[in-house]
């Protein structure tokens, strides 16, 4: 079981930066494959990125590649969202998800834990 809690979210002005964390408890932390998703009023969750216990990395390229960094450390079981440059279209609540066999990191089914998430408001 691992239970994870987001951090870091809030009301910053367009253009500004922001940075998530997702502490993560359990001793198996470092081989879970740790995503990053976000999800709109009225839309999907929506991808944004994914980080393997490998440190490979993948991003929502159309999105935030450029303006988004994801890392872990996981000698403190937390994997971290840099989000610089933000836009008022960034705005959502996200969250943080864990899979131990992530074939498709866009794919939310593949993940096996989530936390509850994370506001972030982005205004112009």
């Amino acid at each position: 079981q691992v239970q994870l809690v987001e951090s870091g979210g809030g009301l910053v002005q367009a253009g500004g930066s922001l940075r998530l964390s997702c502490a993560a408890s359990g001793r198996t932390f470092s081989s879970y494959a740790m995503g990053w998703f976000r999800q709109a009023p009225g839309k999907e969750r929506e991808f944004v990125a994914q980080i393997y216990w490998s440190g490979g990395i993948t991003y929502n390229t159309n999105s935030v590649k450029g303006r988004f960094s994801i890392s872990r450390d996981n000698a403190k079981n937390t994997v971290y969202l840099q989000m610089n440059s933000l836009r008022p279209e960034d705005t959502a609540v996200y969250y943080c998800a864990a899979g131990r066999a992530v074939l498709d990191a866009s794919r939310p089914a593949d993940y096996d834990y989530w936390g509850q998430g994370t506001q972030v408001t982005v205004f112009s």
